[in-house]
């Protein structure tokens, strides 16, 4: 992968147990692909249903190639949770396609928080990780369909 690529991590601080560790795999996967991801690259939130408005202002800086958005959104006793899902995804898709930007959705939505540990750096995954890979082959898949235009 290339390494000329500049991306921004957009956190839900909701379910940190959670959050913290699909970071930590986002962070492992930017220096595995040669790219820096300082602290300054990484905006925390209250909650998942705020993502999209900061990945909005991101994109409209200009300053980054592709943003990854990180929650875990946790089925509880109530119709909550289906509310703030259909919205974050919805949103995350209007950021991406309005700004013509790659953005990943590494926002859990599970069952149970064993479920999301387990997505977060269990055993065989973490999708923070697979965020970040995310975005950076769709960069590349961008940069090809851009350069077979010409």
């Amino acid at each position: 992968m290339t390494t000329s690529y500049r991306i921004a991590v957009v956190v839900s601080r909701f379910n940190r147990a959670v959050t913290d560790r699909l970071v930590d795999g986002a962070r492992a996967a930017a220096t595995e692909n040669g790219l820096r991801l300082g602290e300054c690259d990484v905006f925390s939130v209250p909650g998942a249903f705020e993502l999209p408005v900061v990945a909005q202002r991101l994109a409209d800086t200009g300053r980054y190639d592709g943003l990854v958005c990180l929650g875990a959104v946790v089925r509880g006793e109530t119709p909550h949770f289906d509310y703030v899902c259909q919205q974050v995804a919805a949103g995350i898709q209007r950021v991406a396609l309005d700004g013509r930007m790659p953005i990943s959705f590494g926002v859990l939505t599970t069952n149970s928080e064993e479920e999301a540990l387990a997505r977060a750096g269990g055993a065989s995954e973490n999708k923070g990780y697979e965020a970040v890979v995310t975005v950076l082959r769709t960069l590349e898949e961008l940069a090809r369909a851009t350069d077979s235009d010409t």
